[in-house]
């Protein structure tokens, strides 16, 4: 039996595992984790850390002996340049070793944009980090990213001088050969698109708007596909793409951007050698579009053709920006479009240890929520999040309707209530409000009022009494907090104040008397998570 390398055992290389073995391969699956999710799932599973591309070329020619080695392919990981090393002294299709590094190192890839004048921003690196650095900045506020990282660790925006040294110095440190990028800061929406290159053709196989919050970081909280903007920002930004792989060197295999359309038109964050990860390639676009993404693209590394892009795909126009007028297609241009909506949806935590996480079943039994992924379980240390690894879980949700995707998944996260065992000074500190130096406004408040309603909320805690032993507490909202009550203002896990106090009342019927005040500013400061540790520590 044929033999294919994948590399990464983690939960987003699941769908290609499966792949592999429904295309009638002996899956061989390297990872430097042992203990890693899909380990079991391999059909032979090699303890090889995946930053070790002579071990793993070494594998892929001892696989080339036992049966051949028809590709090496993954999904999801930072180590799309290992999987072309291997490819490349194998022999076999994919993108070149030298063009996945352009599409790894974002200083080369920076670099690769600006010769071929791709819109991207302009940037600087950052190896070593120095007061004197601060006097010499390009204008805030900027971006500040490790120039070989994933998941947004180490990454964030410099809003001033004052956050400059913490932040740089983080970017550095999560950086495997630390080093970082510094670079503007792009103001507009963000979409995240996949695509697969081959025989001189990009096929988009993916295109979702990406949901970021909790400045001065950049969590992305969710994904929406297919996306709501407009046809013309839509074939303007799959153009740019298209300028930017070709700029790469990317010929054969998967592509994936982060892409933003600014005031100045779109402009590209990064572009990866890869499948995304985040669930879009293996999870959200599957649903949306019926096409099993990950088969198509590991068909396209065997060097064979993906016959279900070339039967449904249709054919889109040119349109670069006007910044690169007069320039010729790098490739011919196709989509595969979806069919209905796919919303991912994460939930999230304020900072402690997990007690007990309550409600999974019924996330699971919402109407069109396909998939419930949670990532911490009881005695979980958990943080509310500076990077997207730092999660709690995801749910996924398909409907024929964008509504009734986008409610179902939120609804699935209202289900959910992660409780939080007492006397924890992380937690403390959270919900007394304390925000690093280097941090201004983050973490956030659940519910943020508007200045007049603060004022009068503050001088309501001054003489706020005590709620009652096992009382109710959706009746005895305080006054000063109703028409925040009534707009519908939602936390980061999509529940309103009367939602948040009436599960309150469901999950902790009887308690001792609390604190008024610290009752209610628990509430503002920590939703749900708040009042039931307001509860606990009475």
């Amino acid at each position: 039996m044929e033999n294919i390398l994948i590399l990464g055992a983690g939960l987003m290389q699941k769908p290609a595992i499966i792949a592999g073995k429904k295309l009638g391969f002996h899956t061989v699956v390297a990872d430097g984790n042992p203990a890693a999710v899909c380990v079991a799932l391999a059909d032979e599973f090699k303890p090889i850390d995946l930053k070790d591309k002579e071990n793993l070329a070494s594998l892929g020619r001892e696989l080339q002996k036992r049966g051949g080695l028809v590709a090496v392919f993954t999904a999801g990981t930072d180590f799309s340049a290992s999987v072309a090393y291997v490819a490349e002294k194998c022999g076999l299709p994919g993108h070149s070793y030298e063009s996945a590094l352009n599409a790894s190192i974002k200083t080369r890839m920076r670099t690769c944009f600006r010769k071929a004048g791709v819109p991207s921003p302009v940037f600087r690196e950052v190896t070593e980090v120095a007061e004197n650095e601060v006097e010499n900045v390009m204008e805030y506020p900027l971006v500040v990213k490790p120039v070989d990282n994933m998941g947004a660790r180490g990454c964030r925006m410099i809003r001033s001088s004052r956050e400059f040294i913490p932040a740089a110095k983080a970017a550095v440190e999560n950086s495997k050969t630390h080093c970082a990028i510094l670079e503007d800061y792009m103001c507009g929406p963000e979409y995240s698109i996949d695509a697969i290159v081959y025989d001189g053709t990009m096929t988009v196989t993916g295109f979702a708007d990406r949901h970021i919050y909790f400045p001065p970081y950049f969590i992305e909280t969710g994904h929406t596909m297919p996306t709501a903007c407009d046809s013309f920002m839509y074939r303007e930004l799959i153009s740019t793409f298209a300028l930017g792989v070709k700029s790469l060197g990317l010929t054969r295999g998967a592509v994936k951007a982060d892409i933003k359309y600014t005031g100045k038109g779109p402009m590209i964050g990064e572009i990866a050698a890869r499948l995304s990860g985040g669930y879009m390639s293996g999870w959200t676009y599957p649903y949306a579009s019926d096409c099993n993404l990950t088969e198509q693209a590991m068909l396209v590394a065997c060097g064979r053709k993906p016959g279900y892009l070339e039967n449904y795909r249709k054919e889109l126009p040119f349109m670069p920006p006007e910044t690169c007028q007069g320039v010729t297609a790098p490739f011919r241009l196709f989509d595969l479009p979806c069919i209905r909506t796919s919303a991912e949806r994460a939930w999230i935590s304020i900072p402690g240890t997990v007690r007990e996480i309550t409600g999974l079943e019924n996330a699971v039994n919402v109407p069109y929520v396909m998939d419930v992924l949670p990532r911490s379980t009881d005695g979980s240390t958990v943080v509310f999040p500076r990077n997207n690894v730092e999660k709690c879980g995801n749910i996924i949700s398909a409907a024929s309707s964008r509504l009734e995707a986008v409610e179902a998944a939120e609804k699935a996260v209202r289900c959910i209530t992660i409780r939080l065992e007492g006397k924890n000074q992380e937690t403390d500190r959270f919900l007394a409000g304390l925000c690093g130096d280097s941090e201004a406004g983050f973490p956030p408040s659940a519910y943020v009022l508007d200045d007049r309603t603060r004022q009068q909320f503050e001088l309501f805690c001054g003489t706020a009494q005590d709620i009652p032993s096992d009382a109710a507490t959706l009746p005895l909202i305080p006054a000063c907090l109703r028409n925040a009550a009534e707009s519908g203002i939602k936390d980061w896990n999509y529940s309103t104040i009367p939602q948040t106090l009436e599960r309150f009342d469901r999950l902790c019927p009887l308690h001792g008397k609390i604190s008024g005040a610290y009752f209610w500013r628990s509430l503002l400061r920590g939703g749900i998570q708040g009042v039931l540790y307001a509860a606990d520590n009475r």
